[in-house]
């Protein structure tokens, strides 16, 4: 079992079940995979955490929109409430806060990513993927992904130089294909991962 405070992120599909216009507030849940497309993962009641959390724009620091404000967890996923800040002074804060709240609304972006640092994982012996058993939640962010993650797809997972040392990894520079178990369809789909540091 390892040890890390490494900050790292976990990718899903938010699934908005209910809008309150006036208070600015989305509720919904992070649906977890059993795995990620990097092969990793979370498990979801590992989760330490202290509200609220800072809601981020693509996971852009210097854009914080809100903060979630309620957070719900089992070992199937995380029901959030999110509230989106807003601001009647005119200015570029306005308008990026307007702009994620109707971005959000209108289900534009509908993916979200969790930031967090691992506590406690462990290696998959079959993929070399990892399981994080017990993490710090630090922030959610909207992102955009595929909604469709049965599909072909081409994800794209960042991670600098050193946290990837930090885990006991390599920066890997092909591209792997995998093929997950057959869905409903019964069909194979193969998915295209690619791994890439940071800029």
């Amino acid at each position: 079992m390892g040890n890390s405070a490494t900050a790292k992120r976990a990718f899903s599909k938010f699934e908005i079940k209910a809008v309150d216009d006036a208070k600015r507030i989305i509720s919904g849940i992070a649906t977890t995979p059993t795995a990620d497309r990097m092969g990793d993962i979370v498990e979801p009641d590992g989760a330490v955490y202290d509200l609220p959390l800072p809601f981020l724009w693509m996971h852009d620091s210097a854009q914080p929109v809100g903060h979630v404000i309620a957070a719900k967890v089992s070992k199937t996923g995380i029901s959030v409430d999110v509230q989106i800040a807003q601001t009647d002074k005119p200015g570029m804060l306005k308008d990026r806060l307007d702009e994620a709240w109707d971005t959000l609304n209108l289900k534009l972006v509908r993916g979200l990513s969790i930031g967090f640092a691992p506590i406690e994982y462990s290696i998959i012996e079959e993929t070399y993927g990892l399981h994080f058993q017990k993490w710090n939640w630090l922030e959610l962010s909207a992102v955009t992904i595929p909604a469709n993650v049965d599909a072909s797809i081409s994800a794209i997972k960042r991670f600098d130089t050193s946290a990837l040392a930090a885990l006991g990894r390599q920066k890997r520079s092909v591209v792997s294909l995998i093929k997950p178990s057959p869905g409903v369809s019964g069909k194979n789909r193969s998915i295209k991962l690619v791994r890439e540091e940071n800029a």
